[in-house]
């Protein structure tokens, strides 16, 4: 057990963590911006240090300003929250090199799983099943209109490196104002873009089979958003839970074979 952690996040995520820490009997230190100085989560913590100006990038994506502040207040580990930091293997292996805990999978899976497209090539190279889809980016509207029709519709559009759920859009025909613009956007940002089936149904059943392995697995769920919040994404016809679980056990497996278990 450590006896003091780092939060590298802000806000509500870092609130909780603080609760938590604090019922655990752990030591907490908040990082903050210029702009969140008199924070809830800073005056929450046991300490806090300033790591920058309000932009994000200037600050809580610092990785070095992370590290020193870890460093100067003698923080065992780091809890990244989620967003930020949290899906960075740099910042998992800067934490290594230091000697500092991180709160969260190894660099390597992080880096295995962050590109969704890379992620579901090791899945079938794992036998799991994968959500049927196109297996290689698209970044061209025409290419992705007739990827689609060959899918089937409905179908949805998402960001291949992920981003909580903000880069996914569904297309429930053949009308394509919803593909374009995400495919516009990936034109502008350089993003890759994959198209996978949508399917509520099958994405309710896939959350609760999920769910029901990793307890029987004994593998701590790291979903990035509740099941309430995954349930309403569903409901709102985004679909949070990107599988299809004929059985959700192979879901495990494959959590197992990328941290090496």
């Amino acid at each position: 057990m450590f006896d003091k952690i780092l939060i590298a996040n802000r806000g509500e995520i870092a609130c909780r963590v603080i609760r938590t820490c604090r019922r655990l009997g752990i030591a907490t230190v908040a990082v903050h911006s210029e702009a969140d100085a008199e924070a809830l989560h800073v005056r929450a913590a046991d300490d806090a240090v300033a790591i920058g100006p309000a932009p994000a990038s200037e600050s809580y994506l610092r990785i070095d300003r992370i590290l020193d502040a870890a460093r100067r207040t003698g923080a065992q580990a780091v809890h990244p929250g989620y967003g930020f930091l949290a899906e960075n293997a740099a910042f998992a292996e800067a934490l290594d090199a230091e000697r500092i805990g991180f709160v969260g999978p190894p660099a390597a899976a992080i880096r295995a799983m962050g590109d969704k497209l890379e992620a579901k090539r090791l899945a079938a190279a794992a036998a799991v099943s994968t959500v049927p889809g196109h297996p290689e980016a698209v970044g061209d509207l025409d290419v992705a209109a007739r990827i689609a029709a060959g899918i089937g519709y409905p179908v949805m559009v998402k960001a291949a490196a992920g981003g909580g759920g903000k880069g996914m859009r569904i297309a429930l025909d053949e009308r394509q104002e919803k593909i374009g613009y995400k495919i516009r956007e990936a034109q502008l940002q350089k993003v890759p873009y994959m198209l996978v089936i949508g399917d509520r149904e099958a994405a309710e059943a896939g959350v609760q089979r999920v769910l029901a392995a990793s307890k029987r697995a004994g593998l701590v769920n790291m979903l990035t958003a509740n099941t309430q919040d995954v349930a309403t994404r569903i409901e709102q016809g985004f679909l949070a839970l990107l599988m299809q679980g004929q059985n959700a056990d192979e879901a495990i497996e494959l959590g197992r074979r990328v941290a090496g278990r």
